[in-house]
């Protein structure tokens, strides 16, 4: 099968008026061809006939600028390519030729890889293997996260007052944050709390994981002159230089900011040193924030080119904090989140889109940007629910609940004001605590997507053409999602709480109502704040565990299985893990000639679970197990260690 060519001076040495030299190539599209990736890009989902470069930019998600470039694409077609440049690479996406994509690099060396597979999952899977697999977040992360937002008026009293309001409203909270003005203002970064409102940081820390917390602290790689660090850094060679060997700084973000130099051994350890105290200290988890506003005038430690390490010094600084956690907390148990990145990042979860707007247009655009993530190689994705920049409003904040709760990492964050639900009504809290306790009852199958994340680089929101490659319908459809492989999210847009979304061919489910409509065509409904189209695949088992007010426990354990419209002559299969990853148990249910058996294998020690087949009825007999008639289908309560089922129908 013909994949793509490069024809008659497709390749071609550039020398340019001012003397630079480029090197560049074009690759075919063929007719129809759609080219997906390129890193988080908040403009239209397919990339035919833009125009794009792979630079970090701190430009929020409204514009063609991104905080995290990859130079990968893949296509309809099922190959990818791989441009093996950290520098800056220009792309035209079949815009300059509109039957190429073309791209560029400076200089007179160009390295590229060609990457088959046949679908654009295993496409994904060959690039991750080359480039680094997402490692396994802790099952905690997976939670719901408040944080202080960007905003100065907090204390301790402040704190205390959100998490006890989120426990006396019954909505499970898992991790708080502190975000920049934990330290005192236009010293960051230098690591200390401020004490004129956090006079016993640790003891405040510890009173806070009583409370079944974990802690999130903002850092960045930036030093303000004000800070103590600077000095430090100045006087042992810990920040980037200007040529002629005097600090580099600038005055955009904080007055006189330097820059850590990540390729000095020393100055990363120094670094380092700081994150481990905080550790020691209670913290479990950095907020990385920055890392794409970095100097190309300056000199490296190591000799480094400027302009390769521009990109780069995201993948470092990541790299560098994630490994603190992993050797301070374990392995399994670290977790960032960062904004910026580039090729391989994807090895540092978890990654969140940027400085979003309170508007339903900027959701969307989120949800763009993270869909173009998860097909560069990225399998954890997150957003400020509710948008960063100024306050929503309620209608819009429960929304984007609804959204954030069904995405793989949930963050409530914001600029202005407090994120807390109460602030936008009673009815924002019902709905933060539904969706809440539904993702929390839903981590046997979101850890499940979670594990094929790092071992085959799938996102776990994933872009629809991901999952239905042969239904050009989904060629362009970007605001919906498969959440894992069997569930479709189409989160709601608008204020009316109309929704038009996809439905693929098959039976599908709504996993909320129990409700079944035939796919192969477009749909429109309209959801209250408690609802949205939520869609269980045809021929899928979903595990729901027995916990919905926290995201780490024992999935295994008192695990329900609902089987979803398993076909005649079909099959359909689920796996449980630990929290730690590790495969507990098997399901495999087939159905044909009318019975279907349904085989157990244990991993392990074998652990009560029960099984939900969703709207069946008309059963003869069940060998292995008790079963009820329930109004969402058929209960099976099998024997302790029962290893095989057998349904026999009328």
């Amino acid at each position: 099968m013909h994949l793509t060519s490069s024809g008659f001076k497709s390749m071609g040495y550039v020398l340019s008026e001012d003397g630079q030299t480029y090197m560049k190539e074009q690759l075919g599209l063929s007719v129809g061809e759609c080219v997906y990736g390129l890193g988080e890009r908040f403009t239209p989902f397919v990339k035919n006939g833009q125009s794009v470069e792979i630079w970090n930019r701190d430009g929020g998600t409204s514009t063609e600028q991104a905080y995290k470039n990859v130079p990968f694409y893949l296509t309809s077609k099922g190959y990818g390519v791989f441009i093996n440049h950290p520098e800056l690479v220009s792309l035209e996406v079949g815009s300059e030729k509109v039957s190429k994509v073309q791209f560029s690099v400076p200089g007179e060396v160009m390295d590229y890889y060609l990457i088959g597979g046949g679908s654009m999952k295993q496409v994904l899977n060959h690039y991750t293997a080359l480039t680094g697999r997402p490692a396994l977040p802790p099952a905690w992360s997976f939670g719901l996260w408040l944080t202080t937002s960007f905003t100065t008026n907090y204390d301790e009293a402040t704190v205390t007052s959100f998490v006890d309001g989120m426990a006396e409203r019954d909505v499970p909270l898992h991790v708080f944050h502190f975000d920049c003005f934990w330290m005192k203002e236009f010293h960051w970064t230098n690591f200390e709390w401020d004490d004129r409102v956090f006079p016993e940081p640790e003891q405040m820390l510890q009173r806070l994981k009583s409370k079944g917390l974990k802690i999130c602290v903002w850092i960045n790689p930036y030093i303000a002159q004000r800070s103590k660090l600077f000095d430090e850094g100045m006087e042992n060679g810990y920040l980037l230089k200007k040529p002629n060997g005097d600090v580099w700084q600038w005055d955009l973000w904080r007055p006189g900011m330097g820059v850590v130099d990540f390729t000095n051994p020393e100055a990363c350890e120094w670094y380092a040193g700081y994150l481990r105290k905080l550790v020691d200290m209670g913290v479990d988890s950095f907020k990385t924030d920055f890392g794409e506003r970095i100097p190309t005038d300056v000199v490296y430690y190591d000799g480094s080119d400027p302009l390769k390490m521009h990109n780069y010094y995201s993948f470092l600084y990541n790299k560098l904090v994630f490994g603190v956690l992993e050797e301070k907390l374990g392995k399994g148990e670290a977790a960032v989140f960062a904004r910026s990145a580039t090729a391989g990042g994807q090895q540092f979860p978890v990654h969140w889109g940027g400085d979003c707007s309170a508007e339903y247009e900027s959701m969307a655009e989120s949800l763009r940007g993270g869909l173009s993530l998860g097909l560069s190689g990225f399998g954890f994705w997150s957003h400020d629910i509710g948008g960063f920049e100024s306050t929503s409003t309620a209608d819009l904040y429960k929304r984007w609940i609804a959204f954030g709760l069904l995405s793989s990492h949930s963050r409530l964050h914001g600029s202005r004001s407090y994120r807390v639900p109460w602030m936008y009504g009673e009815e924002a809290v019902d709905v933060t605590r539904f969706f809440t306790k539904l993702k929390c009852s839903l981590m046997p199958y979101l850890y499940g997507a979670s594990v094929q994340a790092t071992e085959a680089g799938l996102p776990v929101m994933r872009a629809m053409v991901l999952e239905f490659g042969e239904d050009p319908a989904c060629d362009y459809l970007d605001r919906q999602y498969m959440l894992g492989d069997s569930l479709l999210v189409a989160p709601v847009f608008s204020p009316d709480g109309i929704v038009g979304f996809y439905l693929p061919e098959g039976t599908w489910t709504h996993f909320l109502t129990g409700e079944s409509v035939e796919g192969g065509m477009w749909k429109r409904e309209q959801h209250g704040y408690l609802s949205l189209p939520l869609y269980v695949r045809p021929n899928s088992i979903i595990p729901v565990g027995r916990e919905n007010s926290r995201p780490d426990y024992d999935f295994a354990d008192g695990v329900e299985f609902h089987v979803f419209e398993l076909e005649e002559g079909q099959s359909a299969s689920s796996t449980v893990y630990s929290p730690k990853g590790e495969r507990e148990l098997s399901v495999t249910a087939v159905r044909e000639g009318g019975r279907a058996t349904v085989d157990i294998d244990y991993a392990g020690q074998a652990k009560p679970w029960s099984l939900l087949w969703r709207g069946l009825s008309e059963v003869r007999s069940v060998e292995g197990a008790a079963f009820e008639a329930i109004p969402q289908g058929l209960r099976l309560m099998p024997a302790p260690g029962a290893r095989r089922l057998t349904i026999q129908f009328k």
